[in-house]
């Protein structure tokens, strides 16, 4: 669980970069930025918003090769080891960046490189370099008043309640590529962020399978279980799904399609979607993992809910009781009017 409450920024670097291919260049500022008071929360909440809204996906620094030859990892790492050198360090990093900013799509832009401390990381006291990237201009009227009347005047600039790009990279998991964060608010060049510049991938820990296997057999209640049996099964199924991930610290596969999958003809078609489709969700030869708790309650919250039918009519199942929709809910089909219907028990009609 990330917390940048208590987080400072001790170090703040402003480069700008250009677009590559439009021969545009860079320019690198010869001295670090003091921030003064005024200006420092508003910066803290323009760097550290979009990691506060978004769901927390780790990823890790990357190389087919070795992380030794992992040209920003490197320079990451020399920050960490030697805090005093990173402005010099952030201009290696503009330079880094430019030289990856080629497409014609890639806009040009402000880039800021901090050194952050009291970060919290699972309650545990952090550092962080953060590199940001401010991309769109907006436009706004400033006034100039002379004597007798108020000029105004159109000028552009960054609008702190939207950063474009940004990465925080935390002082963990060194030897292994660091945790990193990355939010990217302009989808059109996300691979220019994450794979070009960035070089990160899916850090893969307790977090990442318990979010990939749920989201796994999300598509299988939909792709697999709804077409055998109904809406209402498929919506069972991933509550079932859940309630057993939010009881148990670690996941064994086995143990989960015996008390969560009730039809045993389902079970072999498990197994067959999870050859095929594991490779999408990077859990090839995963059957065993511990369980974080942080990804069941953001599964839970995503769960659908609501059978829509064509007769306009909408069912809500609520699923605090785990066994009050199979209870309480049965599906048949009326030969008279040639139709299915849903018959629901009930004691009273609460207010």
């Amino acid at each position: 669980m990330l917390n940048l409450y208590s987080a400072q920024i001790e170090h703040l670097s402003i480069h700008s970069v250009g677009n590559k291919s439009r021969n545009e260049n860079y320019f690198l500022s010869k001295d670090p930025f003091t921030v003064d008071d005024e200006l420092m929360p508003l910066l803290k909440e323009y760097f550290f918003k979009p990691f506060r809204d978004k769901e927390e996906n780790y990823y890790q620094f990357k190389h087919e090769a070795d992380l030794e030859f992992h040209d920003l990892y490197q320079m990451i790492r020399k920050g960490f080891n030697n805090p005093l050198e990173l402005h010099g360090i952030s201009k290696q990093i503009t330079k880094y960046l430019f030289e990856q900013s080629k497409h014609q799509h890639i806009k040009s832009g402000e880039v800021y490189v901090t050194y952050l401390e009291n970060v919290l990381v699972d309650n545990q006291k952090v550092e962080a370099i953060g590199i940001f990237k401010s991309e769109l201009k907006h436009d706004f009227l400033q006034f100039d008043k002379n004597q007798d009347n108020l000029k105004p005047r159109l000028e552009q600039g960054v609008h702190l309640n939207k950063l474009d790009k940004g990465a925080l990279i935390l002082n963990v998991e060194k030897e292994t590529g660091y945790k990193v964060l990355s939010i990217d608010s302009n989808k059109y060049d996300t691979k220019y962020w994450l794979e070009e510049f960035l070089g990160i991938d899916f850090f893969a820990d307790e977090n990442f399978y318990t979010k990939k296997y749920l989201k796994f057999c999300e598509n299988f209640a939909k792709d697999v279980v709804r077409p055998a049996e109904d809406k209402q099964q498929e919506m069972m199924f991933m509550n079932k799904a859940v309630n057993h991930f939010a009881s148990n610290e670690d996941f064994e596969e086995t143990k989960f399609l015996n008390e969560v999958l009730d039809n045993p003809q389902l079970h072999p078609e498990f197994v067959n979607y999870k050859t095929e489709k594991a490779p999408k969700y990077s859990l090839e030869d995963t059957s065993n993992f511990p369980i974080s708790n942080t990804a069941v309650t953001s599964a839970r919250k995503k769960m659908k809910n609501v059978i829509n039918l064509d007769t306009n009519v909408q069912i809500k199942m609520d699923f605090v009781n785990s066994d009050t929709a199979e209870k309480y809910i049965e599906k048949g089909w009326d030969e008279d009017r040639q139709m299915y219907y849903y018959l629901v028990y009930f004691n009273k009609e609460e207010q």
